[in-house]
């Protein structure tokens, strides 16, 4: 604790209300942060109680931006107020800056010990607020220097210096989607005592309720047909995209991580850091996306089901992002150079009819269209696709906002402006995703690299495990959308080339210079074109499967993932077969 300060950690708050907490972007800004996503109707009140350390007059600040600032859009869609007791300090906040920063907010009267502290939304357009601090010291500011930052929050807080301890793990699974899940349900069904490690409150990734993509891709085929057993207990009976919540079945995968005894869940929990001694991961640091504390999972093998590949990131993994050139691949699909171009992100969304008319406000601040150029449809899915030419880790708040700004500009142009708007006068904006719906980022490097040759040639391995049965599917930006909205696409095409089922080798499965790092997902040891086969979740659920086998093989052998490939492969071949 600092004297004379309170810090207020958005997530720590007792009721959100109708705020969520949005964690996508810790790696970029710091900390998770409650947004206000009310598709244009403000939220109920996020509230808290707070000691002070005593009353008196403290200057506040909250840490937040105008989201739209780095279009230099007109006006400020993210507008909120902090209320003390009920009553609102003198700023407003969300009006100002392209970069996350304190906004001073004036000085307000502390009249009791206890407080009620509230984020009063005024929008309903996804303000947003990571922090509040309090000074009773007026020549007092806040630092933005982030390590700076990081160093008060914690004090700030009174966080311990050091990570909590919070067990020693056979195996320690990162990422809660559909490869995570069965990685940490195959792990523990072969004797493994797992730590199963996501930072968001439900499990399934991009098949959960706060993405909705449908489960891709075909399972129990030869040469293993019992692969996908565990990718069937947890997948949802219905398909589909951009589908009403229940459809994903998010209780039904916790229900079944709930079932294994020897798995120990920790959600809401975000990777931050790795502790290694040489070429081995030692320990995975996480901290809870709500308060900011920080847990250690120590295990002599770990998997990183994230799909942007940050543990293999953090601890040194070697790593590709963006598409190789022809001329390093031979693959004929690729460019004939290399460049940093990559699959995009998806920001899904539909409308409801209604009983009658239901009204959507103008957003000036949004993307801007005309009859030509606005989408006259009801919805949007995968196709709803941005950030193709921007770094998907580094820039991706700016992606996921940017995805924001389409669908709110192309409603409002729809419903209040469009020559036909009557055929959309009835249909309110039920739901637009803030999770945004990624496919590509970092690829991590094991021992074989997987190509388009070699799938389209079948290519023998000796290790050859999951089969990956989806086209080879790359999308690219729309011609027209190109044309009307250059270097700032939001729709996008997707070109198949039609592949046989091919089992694809183990080896991609492993980090080539980590010792005992295992990877499932999309961020696999593939080119950018073979990993538009081997992306899809039913896939990637094999590959979990396979790897929670093979790390059963590590322990009983004392071995690395390297080792069960050189020395023990028969025997996981043989743990496939049944």
């Amino acid at each position: 604790m600092i004297k004379g300060i309170v810090f207020i950690q958005s997530g720590t708050f007792n009721d959100y209300g109708g705020w969520a907490l949005d964690q996508q972007f810790m790696d970029q800004m710091g900390s998770s942060y409650l947004i206000a996503h009310g598709l244009g109707k403000a939220v109920k009140d996020a509230t808290t109680t707070v000691s002070f350390p005593e009353a008196g007059e403290y200057k506040v600040w909250a840490r937040t931006k105008d989201w739209v600032a780095p279009w230099k859009a007109p006006g400020a869609p993210g507008k909120f107020q902090v209320l003390v007791d009920g009553k609102a300090v003198e700023t407003v906040f969300g009006t100002e800056g392209a970069n996350w920063h304190w906004q001073e907010g004036g000085t307000v009267e502390i009249k009791n010990k206890n407080a009620r502290i509230s984020l009063h939304d005024l929008t309903g357009f996804d303000g947003r607020c990571d922090a509040i601090v309090f000074s009773s010291d007026a020549k007092f500011a806040p630092p933005e220097e982030p390590d700076e930052l990081a160093v008060f929050r914690k004090k700030a807080q009174g966080l311990p210096e050091n990570p909590e301890d919070v067990g020693t793990y056979d195996l320690v699974v990162v990422g809660g989607g559909i490869a995570g899940e069965c990685a940490a349900i195959s792990g523990a069904r072969s004797g493994l005592k797992v730590a199963f490690v996501h930072d968001r409150p439900v499990l399934g990734g991009n098949n959960s309720s706060e993405v909705r993509v449908h489960l891709g891709g075909r399972v129990n085929l030869s040469p293993y047909p019992k692969l996908g057993n565990i990718v069937n207990e947890i997948g949802p009976v219905k398909q589909g995209n951009a589908q009403p919540a229940g459809t994903y079945e998010d209780a039904k995968k916790l229900k079944a991580v709930a079932k294994e005894k020897k798995i120990s869940l920790y959600l809401n929990v975000h990777a931050t850091g790795v502790e290694k001694e040489g070429d081995r991961i030692s320990a995975v640091i996480g901290k809870d996306i709500r308060t900011g504390r920080e847990l250690r999972f120590k295990a002599p093998l770990f998997v990183d089901c994230t799909g942007d590949g940050s543990v293999g990131f953090l601890a040194g993994a070697e790593f590709r992002m963006g598409r190789e050139g022809r001329e390093e691949t031979g693959e004929t699909i690729a460019p004939e150079k290399g460049d940093k171009m990559t699959m995009g992100s998806s920001v899904q969304w539909y409308s409801e009819k209604r009983s009658g008319p239901v009204q959507f406000p103008e957003c000036p601040w949004a993307v801007q269209f005309n009859e030509d150029t606005v989408q006259k449809v009801d919805m949007g899915e995968w196709d709803w696709e941005t950030g193709m030419n921007r770094d998907q880790i580094s820039e991706f708040e700016f992606v996921r906002d940017y995805g924001l700004r389409v669908v709110y500009g192309n409603w409002a142009y729809l419903k209040n402006k469009y020559s036909d708007r009557a055929k959309f006068a009835d249909n309110d904006l039920s739901w637009v995703a803030y999770v945004a719906g990624k496919r590509e980022s970092r690829r991590l490097l094991g021992d074989v690299i997987l190509c388009q040759q070699d799938i389209e040639g079948a290519k023998a391995f000796p290790d050859a495990c999951v089969v990956t049965t989806w086209t080879i599917d790359l999308h690219y930006p729309e011609a027209k959308n190109s044309k009307d909205f250059p270097g700032q696409e939001f729709r996008s095409i997707a070109k198949h080339v039609k592949i046989n089922p091919y089992p694809i080798p183990y080896r991609t499965l492993y980090s080539r210079n980590v010792e005992n790092l295992f990877m499932a997902g999309r961020n696999i040891s593939v080119t950018h074109v073979a990993l538009g086969t081997v992306r899809v979740m039913r896939t990637t659920g094999m590959m979990g499967e396979v790897i929670g086998m093979a790390a059963a093989l590590c322990m009983k052998n004392k071995t690395t993932p390297r080792g069960v490939y050189e020395k023990y492969r028969m025997e996981l071949i043989g743990m496939m077969k049944k």
